[in-house]
């Protein structure tokens, strides 16, 4: 079982949903709390997937370069981690697997995840490959987000048309051992950021970023009224207006110069 804080809740994945244990105290009691358990179970499972649909629908509007203009404090990954898949774009909850060399932890984390999840590998910037297309095809039959390898990744021929999103440091046909356990769900180093487990990833052609997930309702807000703000101002500049004219520039400026602090803004 995990939990991620997403919007101020608390939830709840990897949910066992064994029978309940025959040497219970009374079967009728466990029988009940185990209905209950599975009626929890699928109320928080509709919770995940309207809040995920609901930051899907905000992400479409938005792009990493508007949500780092929302948050200069946004973890931005090593433009190196390139994408090498024919889908981009990514928005999931971080889970993070760090190995050295070896893909081990990499193949138990894609059968460990929940779907919608996004594999975020530590793998020392190794030009090693620690993961392919038999890892991809497993994460599409699970639902995952993506899988994000800081290292290498190989079988191209079919990544480069793979509908998951799968992104590299390196692109290299030598794999690792598979003998040595890693560590799953841990705070790990990718692409030069940290990522916590739960960590909400972001990733579109400009890059991948990483936002705490009791955040990112906040920050794709900020980055939808930026958008809108852009927006009005191409539509200007096709009018033929120069950027003189819808922004504050030159009393930026002005007040810059005079040893002020000032924010460059868009004119309404």
């Amino acid at each position: 079982m995990k939990s991620y804080l997403i919007n101020g809740l608390m939830i709840v994945t990897g949910w066992s949903c064994r029978s309940p244990p025959p040497n219970s105290c009374s079967s009728i009691l466990a029988a009940q709390e185990y209905q209950l358990g599975i009626g929890a179970l699928r109320e928080q499972w509709r919770l995940i997937v309207r809040l995920m649909n609901e930051l899907i629908a905000r992400f479409c509007d938005v792009d990493t370069t508007a949500i780092c203009d929302a948050d200069k404090t946004t973890r931005v990954m090593d433009s190196a981690i390139r994408c090498r898949s024919a889908t981009v774009r990514i928005l999931g909850p971080a889970f993070t697997v760090r190995c050295r060399n070896d893909f081990l932890a990499v193949l138990r984390a894609v059968e460990l995840a929940s779907p919608g999840d996004v594999i975020v590998v530590d793998g020392g910037a190794a030009q090693i490959a620690l993961a392919g297309e038999l890892f991809a095809r497993g994460a599409l039959v699970r639902d995952l987000g993506g899988i994000i390898v800081d290292a290498g990744y190989r079988d191209m021929t079919y990544v480069t048309r793979c509908e998951l999103p799968i992104y590299s440091r390196f692109v290299t046909p030598l794999a690792g051992t598979a003998s040595e356990l890693g560590e799953l769900q841990i705070s790990v180093t990718c692409g030069g950021v940290l990522v916590n487990p739960g960590d909400v990833i972001l990733a579109d052609n400009e890059g991948v970023v990483v936002v705490d997930a009791e955040r990112v309702r906040t920050v794709l807000e900020l980055a939808a009224k930026i958008k809108a703000a852009e927006g009005k101002l191409i539509e200007r500049l096709n009018d033929g207006f120069t950027l003189s004219d819808r922004l504050n520039l030159q009393e930026h400026v002005d007040t810059l110069e005079r040893g002020e602090s000032s924010t460059l803004r868009f004119i309404p």
